[in-house]
């Protein structure tokens, strides 16, 4: 009697999920749907405008002074960000303390919270009489209707992005090489900035990068604490709101199709930073 051969051929796990085409087709529709539809209307919109109304549009003096506040809160916002996000990811994975996870969930209030909530909430307590402005504007520091207000609206919204980004990525730090470069000698800080830095900093790029695109495209809360004065606290977003509200379609779809080139190029540099990040880590 003979005994035939054990079968070689794979087998296949049980799939949890529909096949690959199945599930890819389900995605890509609802990414047609949901993203590329609006963003394909938006660039269309956009191209029959003629580049040389769009250039007017974009170079006009009330826009320039839209979108240089813009790019100047969110710039400052995203440093805010990126020492406080670091440092609250570090306090999160590396200590121990009564309320951490209420710490831990705070975080992702402003994910939570609707951006005018927000808006209304950071009016009150950075206005003359708030728990803060009154404070500051003593001392000769005002927030509201200023561009320090637009900053502090842009950091609230966007901080959770550095924090979440990190905070996984200092979780899952292999620990064993901390302990060997104290062993050899290396400082705190050394250790941090030659060893857990260089690990983390792709997270930390994405991380800073996503949180400065947040506070581009930030509306809500910006609207009530900026005061919406043109020239001095007027945001983007809320021009081209105002140009539809002006019946100025041509106007409102510059505005937005230049916010849209901004997020594209951010993204573009997020993912080119990264990648030099991992190189530069898989380097060393």
């Amino acid at each position: 009697m003979s005994l035939s051969a054990p079968s070689t051929a794979p087998v296949r796990p049980k799939r949890v999920l529909p096949g690959f085409g199945l599930s890819i087709g389900v995605t890509m529709i609802y990414l047609t749907v949901i993203v590329l539809v609006p963003v394909a209307a938006l660039v269309l919109k956009g191209a029959d405008i003629g580049f040389a109304r769009y250039w007017q549009i974009v170079t006009g003096p009330r826009t320039l002074a839209a979108f240089r506040l813009t790019l100047t809160a969110a710039a400052m916002a995203t440093v805010v960000n990126a020492v406080y996000g670091l440092l609250m990811a570090w306090v999160l994975t590396r200590y121990d303390f009564p309320g951490k996870r209420l710490l831990d969930a705070l975080m992702d209030v402003p994910f939570a919270l609707p951006t005018a909530v927000a808006g209304i909430t950071l009016t009150a307590l950075f206005a003359g009489n708030g728990w803060f402005g009154m404070w500051l504007e003593a001392a000769g520091f005002p927030v509201v209707y200023t561009i320090w207000g637009v900053a502090v609206a842009m950091a609230f919204t966007s901080i959770p992005f550095v924090v979440r980004t990190v905070q996984p990525v200092l979780e899952d730090l292999d620990h064993a090489l901390e302990e060997a470069a104290t062993t050899l000698g290396a400082r705190p800080f050394t250790i941090f900035r030659r060893v857990i830095f260089p690990a983390i900093l792709p997270a930390f790029l994405a991380g800073v990068t996503l949180s400065f695109a947040r506070s581009l495209g930030e509306f809500g809360a910006v609207v009530f604490i900026a005061g919406n004065l043109p020239f001095e606290t007027e945001i983007a977003s809320l021009l081209a709101v105002i140009r539809l509200e002006e019946y100025d379609y041509s106007g409102a779809a510059a505005i937005a199709l230049t916010l849209l080139l901004f997020a594209f190029v951010l993204l573009v540099l997020s993912n080119l930073l990264q990648s030099w990040a991992m190189r530069h880590k898989e380097a060393a």
